[in-house]
């Protein structure tokens, strides 16, 4: 009696472990029409968004048991990097598991070394870099690193300089004849409607703002930082403090440089200020001389040493 109890135990035991089994393996067995658990055919591969090597990068190049073969090499503008025993290589627009790939099928296709693993590592980015350049703090190439705005590499390149103006050209590598002229705002983090993507390779130049100077007879001879023409005799003037006591407002002058030299306009600023004569517009570059008394213009020489004293001028901005 206890014997068939025994194998009556044993045989519902093995049972119950063939039933457990069996729900396992179905479990784990895809059904037919089942999209969830099959993968879907025509799911394209995920895009690779690893940086690509570009003409002007420095690549130090190893073989793993082959010191002789280290070297450091630098593409060129054609995409093409030379390297020992198997010439030129063509790595431009390549990522650096590829380009190693390359290499280590041509070494190994020819002859050279069995089994070569390749290393690439990448000591300057000059392809991945930005160029900045006119007004800002610190220019040169600066390395982009995921997203970049224009604000972000004007920031990278230590801000805009006491002399910068508000245009900026921004030049793409692939489209170098399309330039992208932009105007920046008087308050970057205000308005950021022209803070665009910056790509890998762009050349970003911040102009510099024209200076119209005013010396002579004034309160505070200086000179003005302008983005346009828009400052008038008046203007400038009042910029400067006004007129001394002394000043000969009617023989003020223009002195305006051109392709023939410096030309001399006449401004009758005493009767401009009396609304006896239309106020004059200045250009960049222009210099309001307000002249003194007789023996005072006899000592300035003149435009000659009104163009020299501008050097010594501080540059205001009047944005």
């Amino acid at each position: 009696m206890l014997r068939r109890i025994g194998r009556f135990h044993s045989q519902a035991l093995q049972l119950i472990g063939f039933g457990l089994l069996s729900f396992t393996v179905l479990a784990q067995t895809p059904v037919a029409g089942d999209a969830a658990a099959a993968p879907a055919k025509d799911t394209p591969a995920p895009v690779s968004t690893a940086a690509r090597l570009g003409a002007g990068d420095l690549i130090e190049f190893s073989v793993y048991g082959v010191p002789d073969l280290n070297t450091k090499a630098r593409i060129g503008n054609n995409g093409d990097v030379y390297l020992p025993l198997i010439d030129y290589v063509h790595v431009g627009d390549l990522t650096v598991d590829e380009a190693q790939d390359i290499i280590q099928k041509r070494l190994e296709d020819g002859g050279f070394v069995r089994n070569p693993h390749v290393n690439i590592f990448v000591s300057e980015s000059a392809s991945q870099s930005v160029n900045m350049m006119g007004e800002v703090g610190h220019p040169g190439p600066y390395p982009v690193i995921g997203q970049r705005r224009l604000f972000d590499m004007i920031s990278a390149a230590g801000g805009l300089t006491d002399r910068a103006g508000r245009s900026v050209t921004i030049i793409h590598r692939q489209n170098p004849d399309q330039k992208v002229e932009l105007r920046l705002p008087g308050n970057l983090a205000e308005d950021t409607s022209n803070n665009v993507e910056i790509a890998p390779g762009d050349t970003i130049v911040v102009s510099r703002a024209g200076i119209v100077y005013v010396v002579g007879d004034v309160a505070r001879p200086s000179g003005f930082m302008i983005e346009d023409n828009s400052l008038t005799v008046l203007k400038a003037l009042a910029l400067a403090g006004g007129n001394t006591r002394t000043a000969s407002l009617n023989n003020s002058k223009i002195l305006r440089q051109t392709p023939t030299g410096v030309q001399e306009i006449p401004v009758q600023l005493q009767k401009v200020l009396r609304a006896k004569a239309p106020d004059v517009a200045m250009v960049k570059g222009d210099i309001l001389f307000v002249p003194g008394s007789a023996a005072k213009a006899v000592a300035y020489r003149g435009a000659e040493a009104a163009v020299s004293m501008t050097s010594a001028l501080a540059v205001v901005a009047i944005r």
